[in-house]
Formats: structure tokens, sequence, C-alpha cells
């Protein structure tokens, strides 16, 4: 313990360089502008800014593009919670309560409890980071296909057990979700699957931003233009207000939500270290939680700040989660980590156990800038919601076509092909009918996010297993998870024959 905490203060001695500081702050600006814009993301700006730190030593070069990823975590919430349009897959759970609580005038306190809750979850993750990475990591090696599979049905019976929800409305945009995720090639024979009429931009598969930038921007405005002309013309944005009184009431009430906030923190940053599985089934998985945990889970989804707290700590504490794979094994635990391995190799610097020892001042450092990114994020976030309360008050009929600029951006900007803006404006429909019909779309989404996570997992468990499904049940970190996932999709069943006793005995 002493020699870690001395190590960490070398780490320090490293971050308050003046022009490590400066990197710092500058990374945790442009972060938080480029996770709100849609479509970008800490992907593409970690990627798009990576030649620029060839200027820098490697410390500050990893400190650099660590603190935009840190930054780009907290805008993510930014889009989705004023415009209801996802910035980055990791914020598509905000986008659930975030939105309709805008849509009541409680645009601010939205955006406080995604700051607060980012900056616990990514406190929480980093104090785990400094002083568990070894046997964390090892808890990541031992995870293989059976384990993943296991999780991702986790976080499917999160979904399917949600008593507030119809159970067979829920199955069936779990089913549409997972049918769009098949799309593409077949990831064993490579043979073309459900290309529809041999469209030859469905052979790269669904971009999951073009499903959510569909459903909730598209789909969101569609909702939002109806209820406006219905309304009678009074914009429905207007009447968000901040203030220094407001401010301090919303910390206050956010007190109430430490312990969904807390959840999150934990459930994310375990997730995160996982290899290959990130911030977006964490960020999931915990909305999930937090809405069956709650005792108001019809609550979620109309405004419940719970909604907002637990997938924004989760999405936070995994983006340093996925770092501990990266620096320990070598194993990039997010698309994000990927390119940061990628700058680390071209800077000379090998990943994995010996890492911590033959570099200990740049490991200490990033680390200790870990620290210093979460503070400074929560800072400039906080201080930039009166600008973006400013942007709600702009009249509808200007917001609209933004609105729907940015969602052709968002759609075109992963893969560059107008097959996915033609798709993005199909699913915006979609959404839209979803939603008048009242079918729930997280389920959808979650799918699609899960589905080429599971799939893989569960072929490859069942080739090594021969094909029995005895392999989830008999290894030691796969059993109890499934057993969990099982139970709590046996919830549903267990609530309704209970609620049939009761009518029987009241009869």
């Amino acid at each position: 313990m002493v020699e870690i905490l001395g190590l960490l203060g070398s780490g320090f001695a490293v971050v308050f360089e003046p022009q490590n500081l400066m990197l710092i702050i500058a990374g945790c600006a442009l972060g938080l502008f480029i996770g709100a814009m849609p479509g970008l993301g800490s992907v593409n700006g970690v990627a798009i800014l990576l030649p620029l730190t060839f200027l820098v030593p490697p410390t500050g070069a990893i400190i650099f593009l660590a603190a935009i990823y840190y930054g780009a975590m907290y805008g993510g919430a930014i889009s989705s919670i004023m415009l209801g349009i996802p910035g980055a897959s990791t914020a598509v759970a905000t986008t659930f309560d975030g939105r309709p609580m805008a849509k009541q005038g409680l645009a601010d306190k939205a955006l406080t409890a995604a700051a607060v809750a980012s900056f616990v979850g990514g406190t929480i993750s980093i104090v785990l980071f400094t002083f568990f990475a070894p046997p964390l990591a090892h808890v990541a090696l031992v995870f293989g296909a059976p384990e993943e599979f296991a999780l991702m049905m986790l976080a499917f019976a999160t979904f399917v057990g949600l008593g507030g929800d119809d159970i067979f409305k829920t199955l069936f945009s779990i089913c549409i979700g997972l049918v769009l995720s098949a799309v593409g090639f077949d990831i064993i024979s490579g043979e073309p699957r459900l290309v529809l009429w041999d469209i030859t931009g469905f052979l790269h598969g669904i971009n999951f931003l073009v499903l959510a930038i569909g459903i909730y921007g598209i789909g969101e405005m569609i909702w939002t233009v109806e209820e406006h002309s219905l309304g009678g013309g009074k914009s429905m944005l207007s009447d968000a207000n901040v203030t220094v009184k407001r401010t301090l009431s919303n910390l206050r009430e956010l007190v109430s939500t430490w312990k969904t906030t807390v959840m999150g923190s934990f459930l994310g940053y375990f997730v995160g270290i996982l290899p290959a599985a990130g911030a977006t089934p964490a960020s999931l998985m915990a909305y999930g939680v937090a809405k069956q945990i709650s005792k108001e889970p019809e609550k979620f989804g109309k405004g419940a700040v719970e909604g907002v707290c637990a997938p924004e700590a989760a999405n936070n504490a995994a983006s340093t989660g996925s770092m501990l794979p990266m620096l320990t094994l070598g194993i990039p635990g997010s698309p994000t980590t990927a390119i940061l391995l990628g700058g680390m190799v071209i800077w000379g610097l090998e990943p994995g156990p010996r890492l911590f020892v033959d570099h200990s001042d740049f490991v200490w450092g990033l680390i200790a800038s870990l620290y210093a990114a979460n503070v400074f994020a929560v800072l400039i976030n906080v201080a930039f919601i009166p600008v973006f309360i400013r942007i709600l008050k702009t009249p509808f009929t200007i917001l609209a076509p933004i609105i729907f600029i940015l969602c052709l951006i968002g759609g075109y900007a992963p893969t560059q092909d107008m097959h996915d803006v033609w798709l993005m404006l199909v699913f915006g429909i979609v959404g839209y009918l979803m939603r008048k019909l009242d079918y729930p779309l997280a389920p959808a989404v979650l799918a699609i996010v899960l589905g080429p996570l599971a799939e893989p997992a569960l072929r490859q468990s069942l080739i090594i297993s021969d094909g029995s499904f005895a392999i989830f049940f008999n290894r030691a970190y796969a059993a109890p998870i499934t057993i969990v996932a099982i139970l709590l999709l046996c919830l549903p069943l267990f609530k309704m024959a209970y609620d049939r006793l009761r009518r029987g005995k009241a009869v």
C-alpha cells in the first residue's frame, strides 16, 4: 500500500508538469465536444487526433489521448439529454430518461446528474485501478467465451425481467434487435446472411449508431413535431432554466441516488475490464439493473434521475476499466483502447506485465492523469451547463432542422455510406411507430449492441464443448452468472403465477 502511494505520488509529479497539465485540460475540453457530436465519439476523436501526439513525449501523448477519452465519456450525455440524439453508443442508455427530463424542463438536473454520476463512477474506477490492478487483470484473463456469453445473457435478462414492461412486447423488441444484429456475413462460414434484395450496403452489417440515431434522433424528432403541432405551436423545449439555487437543489436531490450511482460504478468497471465488452454494454446493463432494484420502476423511461445516474456512472467506470487489460495484458478492452494500444506500440512501449516495471514513470503518470482528468472534466462540464441550456431555448422551428442535419452527419460518419443514411431514416419511422404502439425501444437497442458479442461467444463455447450447453454450468465464473440470468428471465413467470394465486384467494 505504501509503495503504491509512493508510485502514485511520483505519477502526480509527472501530471503537474505545466505541459502535461495543459494537455489534460485541452484533452478534456476537446473530448467533451467530440463526445457531444453525434457519430464522432471517443473512437473517432482519439483516432483523428492521434497524429498530433507525435509532437510531444510518449507520456504526454497518452495523457492527452486518455483525457480526450474521458472527456468524450462525459460529453456523450449532452446531446442525448438535450436533443435525444446519442452522441456515442455509450450514451444511448442516458437517452432513455435524460431526454424525457429535458422535455419536462429538467435539463439542468439531468446534465448535473450525468456530470456528478460520471465523476463518482470515474473516481471509484480509478481507485480500483490503482490498488487492485493485478488481481483484476487475472479475472479478466480467465474470462473466456462461456463467461462472455453468460454475461451477455445476464444483460438481456435484466431487460426481460423488468416487471414494468409488457413481457411479450419486450421479447418482440429484443428479437427484432437480434435479427438486425445478424445482418452481414456469418462469423463461421463467411456466407452472407439476411442481405435483403442483394443490396450490397447490408454486407457490412447494420451499424449500431445508425439504429440508435434513427430511433432516438429521427424518431424522437417526428414524435416531437407531432406533439408540437398538437400543442398549438408552443415550444416544448423553452422552459428549461438554470440558476445557482436550482443547481444546489439538484445536487441535494442527487444524494438520494448514491446507491444507484455506486452500483453503476462497480458494475461498469468490472464489465469494462473484460476484453471486447466495453462501456456500451456496461451502461445498458447498469440501466437495466437500476430499473430492477428501484422501488418505482414505472418511472424509468419517463424521466427518472436514476436512469441517468446509473448508465453515466457505468460508462465512465468502464472507460477506466477497459484500460486495465490494455496495460497489464496487452489486450484492448474497447475500440478506443485498441487505438491507444496502437499508439503505445508506435511510441515504443510494449503493453504487458513488464510495462509496470520497465516504464513505471509512464504507467503511474497515466494513472495519476486519470484523477486529474476526472476533476477537470466534471468542472468543464458543469461550467458549460448554462450554455447547453441556452441551446435548449432555441425556437423549435430552428432546432428541428439542426437536429435533422446532426442526425444525417451521425448516420453517415461511421461508414461514410449513403446506404446507412437511408437506413437511418427508415429506423426513424420504425422507432416512431414502435413508440406510438407502446413497444419498448431500449431492448431492441440492447439486442443490436450485444448480439454481435453474444453470437460468437455462444458459437465458440459450443465448439469447445462439442455442442454441450453444460459448459455454461460447470465453469467457476460462468455458472453463477448463468444461474442468475435464468432466474431473472423466469422472474416475470413467477410474478404472473403469484398474481394469479392472489386473485384466486381473493375470489
